[in-house]
């Protein structure tokens, strides 16, 4: 028997239509609506994932009295038929591409501090080579992000890797510790004082990533560390026109990566506070799974991502540097 035939998917023959039905199910949590969503009957439905199950030797779904709900077979099943379904609606795009003469589509992941600094420069050194690449980039936090790469709706992360996280199947490259620092307006009087204290600023108002996200965890852990409250007096906010015009009509403060605030400083937008934050942010890396084969444009990023991440971060202790545009080495296909 070839490999092939090997596969216990091949000799139960199946079905694009069961995919579709287990994450529908997943969704709707009703088995008459979700047949009504794929265009088929009740009992057909009902036949496809009895058929999933007897091949399984196991209940994907709990049957309730007012719907259904996965068991943690069926979790399992969900998430792998999720995948294939993302996998075959890339592979469907980039044939798309390929047909009108563009080279496919690319989408990454990115924490704040690289998208200022290594993402911009790795897409300049793709773009100088493939125009043609559609580049899809979002900006989150990691834990967000990460379920996303599993799912297949991204192909590469620069983000955080957590320990409590769900990481099996996914390669970490380490890349660098993101600094962080104090940022207020030019003209705050905090600019010109010497000695400044974490005490100084316990009082201050503060914009603030929001509650549960890491910096807010490990900037609150640096005041009580050092017997001191936490601010209280807070805007709680990812979004960065809102932070830096909170900063420039008050005395507020904020804190951003180095990386961040460095570049709005260089636009003079804000100033960093001479104050030495004892707040240490975990390494960030590239995150990829193991068991998915890039797509060509993918591959062509990647390696633009580590090549342009050797420039940037080659200084000790992984401080952002700026490069000149071509600084960094473009890649052909």
């Amino acid at each position: 028997m070839s490999s092939l035939n090997s596969k216990w998917f091949i000799r139960a023959r199946l079905k694009m239509r069961q995919l579709l039905l287990l994450v529908g199910l997943d969704e709707e949590r009703n088995i008459h609506k979700t047949a009504e969503a794929l265009g088929m009957t009740q009992p057909a439905a009902s036949k496809l994932l009895k058929e999933l199950e007897d091949m399984l030797g196991v209940e994907l779904f709990e049957r309730l009295p007012r719907g259904m709900r996965p068991t943690w077979y069926g979790e399992i099943m969900i998430r792998h038929a999720r995948m294939v379904i993302a996998n075959l609606g890339q592979a469907h795009e980039e044939i798309s591409a390929l047909q009108i003469g563009m080279t496919g589509q690319v989408n990454i992941g990115v924490i704040m501090s690289p998208a200022t600094t290594l993402i911009p420069h790795a897409i300049a050194q793709v773009k100088a080579t493939h125009p043609h690449l559609r580049i899809g980039v979002q900006m989150d936090t990691s834990d967000i992000l990460q379920p996303r790469l599993q799912q297949g709706k991204l192909d590469i992360l620069v983000a955080r890797l957590f320990e409590d996280n769900d990481n099996e199947g996914l390669s970490f490259e380490p890349l660098a510790e993101e600094r962080v620092c104090v940022a207020a307006r030019r003209d705050h009087p905090l600019m010109t004082r010497k000695d400044l204290q974490l005490a100084d600023v316990a009082s201050a108002a503060w914009v603030l990533p929001p509650a549960g996200s890491v910096l807010r965890h490990r900037f609150d852990l640096s005041f009580r560390q050092n017997g001191l409250e936490p601010p209280k007096n807070l805007v709680e906010t990812f979004a960065m026109p809102v932070t830096t015009q909170v900063l420039a009509q008050s005395d507020t403060l904020a804190v951003l990566p180095v990386a961040v605030a460095n570049y709005l400083a260089s636009f003079g937008m804000i100033a960093i506070v001479p104050l030495e934050l004892p707040c240490h942010m975990d390494e960030f890396g590239i995150i990829t799974r193991r068991d998915h084969l890039l797509s060509p444009g993918a591959q062509i990023l990647l390696e633009a991502l580590r090549a342009t991440a050797a420039a940037v971060y080659a200084s000790p202790g992984g401080t952002p540097q700026e490069i000149p545009p071509g600084g960094a080495k473009t890649y052909a296909a």
